[in-house]
């Protein structure tokens, strides 16, 4: 009966390739746009100084390409961007996985998490500096700190909303705590986790500019704040696109690494089947 019922029910309908080339055309349609109006409003003159039009920008980013600093600055930043971001990532998931599975870790540690996660993380930067001093292990601090949070709420929460019958099963198992851990309990947090590691990577990037702006002797934060100085918008501007690419590679990046974790989880879903 089940099988007759299964071939009777309408499949899923796929687009086909030739058939998602609209659609493709229709999501860059808009952002090509935007950039050919800005490009001919900047090229006409009828911008501000401030900002700089397409050309101009890829002018100044072949200008720092050639001299090699931007190389220089781009290499600063994502290492200081990925250390922080691995470092944060995981203090915020060990201790929000143990908040959520240790009633008196999570009620110790609630409260000071309602306390300091509202207090901008670019707020502990003297002390900080004080700790390690003028170079990239401050601002790897500071991501570190910003990521940390968001990991911990989302680990946290993840475990709260777990099936608590798989622990169950487990423990009647005689399990071993450790094999329930990486057996049960990860894989079932996994995509909460995720969700706050990807709401964690934009802060990331947030936290490294404030950090490169105070104290940073490289790194695409201080190349905005001197093109701003050298009244050079579109070397400022460089940074800012550098930067929106990074986040968007990043991202991108993230969200694979995501669907290769959770093929099981994403198994039947439309996520899955793209």
């Amino acid at each position: 009966m089940t099988d007759v019922l299964d071939q009777a029910r309408p499949a899923a309908p796929r687009l086909g390739a030739w058939r998602r080339v609209p659609y493709f055309i229709g999501r860059i349609a808009v952002p090509l746009l935007a950039v050919i109006l800005w490009q001919w409003l900047g090229a006409n003159g009828k911008l501000p100084q401030y900002l700089s039009y397409p050309s101009a920008i890829a002018g100044a980013t072949r200008e720092l390409a050639a001299e090699g600093e931007l190389w220089v600055y781009l290499r600063d930043s994502l290492i200081r961007l990925i250390g922080g971001f691995a470092i944060g990532s995981a203090i915020g998931m060990f201790a929000g996985l143990l908040a959520g599975l240790s009633k008196p870790v999570g009620q110790f540690v609630d409260p000071l998490f309602a306390f300091v996660y509202p207090i901008p993380k670019i707020a502990f930067l003297p002390i900080v500096l004080l700790v390690f001093g003028l170079g990239s292990a401050t601002q790897t601090a500071i991501v570190a700190l910003s990521v940390s949070f968001p990991v911990f709420l989302a680990a946290q929460h993840a475990v709260a909303q777990m099936d608590r019958h798989l622990v169950w099963v487990a423990r009647n198992f005689e399990m071993p705590y450790s094999t329930m851990v990486f057996r049960v309990v990860l894989p079932a947090t996994m995509p909460g986790i995720f969700a706050g590691l990807r709401v964690a990577l934009a802060l990331s990037f947030v936290s490294l500019f404030a950090a490169e702006l105070i104290g940073a002797k490289t790194g695409l934060g201080l190349l905005i704040s001197e093109g701003e100085d050298w009244v050079r918008y579109d070397i400022m501007l460089t940074g800012v696109v550098a930067y929106g690419v990074l986040g968007f590679l990043a991202d991108r990046l993230l969200m694979a690494v995501r669907k290769r974790v959770l093929r099981g989880v994403l198994l039947g879903t439309s996520e899955g089947r793209r």
